[in-house]
């Protein structure tokens, strides 16, 4: 099985969180997995790393485009699975009625995941205008009642990539927040971003005071690898009846996206 990653930042611009996703990737997936790791194309974040631009609702349905055009990129060079590696899963409705492999994104495969493991979910975000998104989210995916709420962590993404080098404090600030998050009714608590997910799973945090901290990358890889299973084995697919659901030709995709000149990005890998 080959599974198409897709993150919301430049790897190649990331080297101690690119080495890490690998790593982590090759302890959970399955020996015959194969996780082949992309970014956002080269120069997308010229002048601004993507902390600020996945705060801003216009900049980020712009940034899901890209998304949009490596789902077809994926499904082209023969891959098995699409999977959107950001907390938002900006474009996951359009790119699963786009495309006729199996799509899974981090948000929503964490959140479906933590509604078997408790009662109630909460998530901690470097970003706290996220909050409004993942609320919305949760609401679209039918589980408002399962969400306790989201908080900051109380540190910022470079912070994250810092302390790959020396984790001690920013663990100690994440029990904090959890803690928090806790008191507000969460009976189990979500890493919010990919970065933040893959500093604690490293150091071997998968609890505060009894409440499970999930690890996210895990449970979406888990669950690209059962869509799978499920498509190969049992012949289970989307619905594709209706506005939400029906595939598009892809030559008219493709003339679609040569007008906007989305086919000359080229893919980060």
């Amino acid at each position: 099985m080959k599974i198409w990653h897709q993150s919301f930042t430049v790897l190649t611009d990331l080297g101690p969180y690119h080495e890490a996703l690998k790593l982590h990737f090759k302890r959970v997936a399955r020996p015959d997995t194969q996780i082949d790791l992309h970014g956002m194309s080269p120069g997308t974040y010229s002048t601004n790393y993507p902390g600020n631009d996945i705060r801003h609702a216009a900049l980020q349905y712009v940034h899901g485009m890209q998304f949009m055009m490596n789902a077809v990129r994926a499904q082209k060079d023969g891959y098995d699975v699409y999977a959107i590696s950001t907390l938002p899963d900006p474009a996951l409705r359009e790119i699963r009625a786009l495309v006729d492999i199996p799509v899974v994104s981090y948000g929503e495969s964490a959140m479906l995941t933590a509604c078997m493991l408790g009662r109630k979910f909460g998530v901690l975000v470097f970003i706290d205008d996220l909050n409004e998104i993942i609320a919305q989210n949760v609401e679209n995916y039918g589980l408002s009642k399962r969400f306790a709420c989201a908080m900051p962590v109380g540190f910022t993404f470079h912070d994250v990539l810092e302390g790959f080098t020396d984790p001690s404090e920013l663990i100690e600030k994440f029990k904090v927040a959890a803690r928090a998050l806790i008191a507000q009714g969460a009976d189990v608590i979500i890493p919010g971003e990919a970065p933040l997910n893959v500093l604690v799973a490293r150091n071997g945090l998968t609890e505060v005071d009894g409440v499970p901290v999930m690890d996210s990358l895990a449970t979406w890889i888990k669950q690209a690898e059962t869509m799978y299973d499920l498509r190969h084995l049992c012949g289970t697919k989307p619905s594709r009846k209706g506005f939400y659901h029906r595939l598009p030709d892809l030559d008219r995709v493709s003339e679609i996206f040569s007008y906007y000149g989305l086919d000359q990005l080229p893919p980060s890998t």
